[in-house]
């Protein structure tokens, strides 16, 4: 049984054809093995070419190196009203306001002839760092909303004159909102990084009121700013607050018009163009 299972497993004819078979299966490993090599280079080759694509295409993509931005932001060396407004129209447009600034304050390298008649005061105009704004610009504009004829030198008792050293009465100061909370919270008024203050001897210009004015307050920003200055100024030579005196007059600039102008029309300036005091009921 042995013998017959033995030759049972055995290939049929003679031993030549048997040679010539083994020959045939060797050549048929062969070609395998060359195809399949073959195959191998080809995804190895594509792999590369790919590669050699994609590695091009990302430097394409990338493009050139964006230049770096100074950080001044908008109203660098120019007054802020060309980056976010519109002259004539009003605010057309929201300049960013950065919400802190290095809490050290630079002080305008401007001066000029004191302007108005009786007591002579002093002020320094300062703007925080970082707040993106000219203190030079700042300094001749509110110089020129302290000589406006419809200003306080019309009570014919109070001059302004602006100066950049020496003894100052008093120092106008434009800070982010962070800056203003700290400086008006250390003297118990708080501001809550919308409101300007007075402390001392120093008139706290909050920068998002200096650059953004109020909703309530249609006319340009320039005509805003006077109202800052007007106001707080007006604290300093001991005017007190004051309501609307009646629907569609004109807002005095010593109420808060801010909280709303309780049909009154919005007002920048302590005198009209007919040099009156426009005056309301007193605030308590």
């Amino acid at each position: 049984m042995g013998g017959a299972g033995n030759r049972s497993a055995r290939p049929r004819g003679n031993g030549r054809e048997g040679r010539r078979g083994g020959r045939r299966t060797g050549s048929g490993w062969y070609l395998l093995m060359g195809l399949i090599f073959l195959v191998l280079l080809g995804c190895t080759l594509y792999a590369v070419r790919a590669g050699a694509r994609t590695l091009a295409g990302g430097a394409e993509d990338h493009g050139p190196p964006a230049a770096a931005s100074d950080g001044a932001g908008p109203g660098s060396g120019g007054t802020p009203e060309a980056a976010g407004t519109s002259s004539g129209t009003g605010r057309t447009t929201s300049p960013a306001v950065p919400e802190h600034g290095t809490g050290v304050f630079s002080t305008a390298d401007a001066s000029g002839k004191a302007v108005g008649h009786g007591t002579v005061r002093r002020y320094e105009v300062q703007v925080e760092g970082g707040a993106g704004i000219s203190a030079g610009d700042a300094a001749r504009e509110i110089q020129g909303i302290l000589g406006d004829p419809r200003g306080w030198t019309a009570d014919g008792r109070d001059a302004f004159q602006l100066v950049s050293s020496g003894p100052a009465d008093f120092v106008i100061k434009i800070a982010t909102p962070d800056t203003v909370d700290t400086i008006c919270g250390a003297a118990g008024l708080h501001t809550h990084g919308e409101v300007n203050c007075d402390v001392g001897p120093t008139v706290v210009v909050n920068l998002k009121r200096w650059l953004l004015g109020s909703p309530q307050f249609p006319g340009p920003i320039h005509g805003y700013r006077a109202l800052i200055v007007n106001h707080e100024v007006g604290h300093r030579i001991g005017h007190g607050h004051e309501g609307c005196p009646g629907p569609g007059k004109l807002a005095p600039v010593m109420m808060q018009q801010i909280d709303g102008l309780h049909g009154c029309k919005a007002n920048a300036w302590p005198y009209d163009a007919d040099g009156d005091y426009v005056q309301g009921p007193r605030v308590p």
